[in-house]
Order: structure tokens, then sequence, then C-alpha cells
């Protein structure tokens, strides 16, 4: 069963405003994502059935006028039930199976942020009389932060991309030679745009304008933005198009395609860079995922000295206070050279008191 299939099988069993909630706010989004929404959906459905109305028998029976008659004590308690509840599901076979599901902070955050904005739509839409959800807030998170690529690293990843005959040998060496040319053209484009990975999988052949120098995608909620691109990702991009139109791929309009001719994954992106960062001995988690190509163009733009609300707009943050956050990172490199070129003591100081503090 394809991804499509399973998400609209999943919105079948929910009533007809969650379908036109997760189509109209998540348009654009993965597929992935919008099946972990309706989940999400799913268990709150659950617990408001088991803990609050009893009398419905399926999540599809929910009425926007039943949410709204939802109250705060029932959202702290939906929020204190997600911390550890059962979930009771039927096997092949028919038997019930019942396991424990727990939910990190994380977790918790994410399933109240897609109720938040299913209360926010049937709000907006007229179809509730008040959005109970702004009364609850969220779990707090203390967010670890994460470094962008060093320049090294940065060199490091784009030899083996380009030069990976140096690196391997009998099959890998083969399987390299095959995907070298998109994955060029893949990683060029990630590190001198900063579009996030779910944009780059989704290019269509017909979204790229070398008359323009530019290609257009399909940001969260479904906005088009025109991303211009660098000489070098423009060169790269050219390069691969013309081995792209020699293949007969499955899916026509892909531009970027799997090895089985079908469009590729986000999920081959990550598997692709996780190996080329592990040959030159990047092990860092943090590093080896697709955002930390994002991550390090966004600081590489604040480092050349490009207006922070520039780097928002470049990197499709709605929010700026999204994008302080690739700030903090630049802020910090900024700060270490300014103290490790300063001194205690002036050399005039230091030339009239002996040295002496």
């Amino acid at each position: 069963m394809s991804k499509q299939s399973y998400l609209k099988g999943r919105l079948s069993q929910m009533p007809d405003f969650v379908f036109s909630y997760i189509q109209s706010y998540y348009d654009g989004e993965s597929v992935n994502t919008q099946i972990a929404y309706s989940i999400d959906i799913k268990i709150f459905f659950d617990f408001l059935r088991i803990y609050r109305f009893t009398k419905i028998e399926k999540n599809e029976d929910f009425t926007p006028e039943i949410l709204d008659s939802v109250t705060a004590d029932d959202l702290l308690n939906f929020k204190a039930y997600l911390r550890e509840y059962e979930l009771r599901t039927v096997d092949a076979e028919g038997r019930e199976r019942i396991r424990t599901v727990t939910n990190s902070n994380y977790g918790i955050n994410r399933k109240l942020s897609a109720i938040r904005g299913l209360y926010s739509y049937l709000y907006k839409t007229d179809k509730i009389s008040q959005n109970i959800t702004d009364k609850i807030t969220f779990t707090n998170i203390k967010h670890r932060m994460k470094k962008p690529l060093t320049t090294q690293e940065t060199v490091k990843i784009l030899d083996v991309i380009f030069n990976g005959e140096k690196y391997y040998t009998g099959r890998d060496l083969t399987e390299y030679t095959k995907r070298k040319m998109r994955d060029i053209a893949i990683f060029t484009t990630y590190l001198g745009t900063g579009v996030r990975v779910s944009e780059l999988v989704n290019l269509n052949i017909e979204d790229l304008s070398f008359e323009t120098s530019s290609f257009i995608v399909t940001r969260k909620g479904g906005e088009q933005q025109e991303i211009f691109m660098p000489p070098q990702v423009e060169q790269e991009l050219l390069a691969y198009l013309d081995e792209r139109m020699k293949i007969d791929a499955t899916d026509k309009n892909a531009l970027f395609i799997s090895r089985n001719g079908t469009r590729m994954t986000i999920g081959a992106v990550e598997k692709n860079l996780k190996r080329y960062c592990l040959t030159v001995g990047i092990t860092s988690s943090d590093k080896t995922r697709p955002h930390a190509l994002r991550r390090t163009f966004a600081c590489r733009m604040l480092e050349d000295g490009v207006d922070i609300k520039m780097v928002a707009e470049l990197m499709g943050h709605k929010n700026i206070e999204v994008t302080h956050k690739f700030y903090a990172q630049y802020s910090n490199r900024a700060r270490k050279e300014v103290m490790q070129g300063f001194s205690i003591i002036k050399a005039s100081d230091d030339e009239t008191d002996g040295g002496a503090l």
C-alpha cells in the first residue's frame, strides 16, 4: 500500500472537517507529515471517546459542535494522558493487541500542536465559537544547540561527493558512479540554496528555469516561492539535467530520481548524506542529517553580512524567530573571534607597566 493510500484510509475514518484541515493546512508538506498529524488527531478523538464523550462510537461521528464543548480541563487531562497510555489494535487474525505508549515532551508538544492547528482551522472557518486550545501551554523543552558544518567539514563532504573515486572501490565505487551526477546536483543545490529536503525531492523538471536562473518550490503551507540559483548550483543542475533526460523514469516529471526510476525520497537523501559523512569521518548525528546543510547555508549567509530578514525570506521562514536560532550559531562564532582578538592589557600599557597586571 502506498503512503497516499494509507493517508486516505486514515482520513476516511475521520470527520470531513479533519480531511479539509489536513488538506488545506498541510498541502505541500510530505505525506509522512500529513499522516503524522492525522494520527495525532485520532489519538485525541480516541481519548475524548473514552473519557469524555462515551456515547460516541466512532471518530467520524465527531462534529465541530462537539469539539466546541471541550473544556480546558479536558485538554489538560489529554496532555497528562499523553505521557503514557494504552493503544489497542487488532492484528490480521482478528486478535486484540494492547501496548503501552509513552511520549517525550517533544512528542506531547507535537500532538498538542496538531490539536491546536485543528481548533485554529475550525475557529477561523466559523465552525466553532472559541479556540479553547489557546489556554493550554506547551511542555517546556530544553533545546540543545545544533551546530552547522565547519568549513573544513563542508569541504570534506563536497570532496567525497565530487571525487568519490578516491574513496570507494569495488561495488561501492560502482554504486557511487551511478549516482554521482545526481548527488552532486542534490547536495550542491542543498548547500547553495538552503531549501528543505522535502522541497528538494518534490522538484519537477518543469520547475527549473535556466533563463531566470531559478526554480520554484512549494513551501510549508502550500505557498510557492522562486529560488534563485548561485552560478555553481545552476551549473551542476544543468549538467545533471542532461543525464536525467536520457533516463526513462517511472515518474516522468520528477527531477531527482532513484535507480528504480521513481522520485527520490527524503529517506534516500538522508541515507546518502550519512554515507558520505561517515566516509570522511563525520559521525555527529546533528551533522549527518540533511538539515545540517540547511543550517550551514543560513549561517554562511549571516557570516557574509546578509540581513537576517533576507535570510528568513531565503529560508522560507514565516516567523523570523526561527531564523534567530541560526543567528545564534553565527553569533557564537562572532563572539569567539572577538574574544580571541581581545587582550587583557594593551601593548602600550604593557610597555608602561613592565607587563604587570
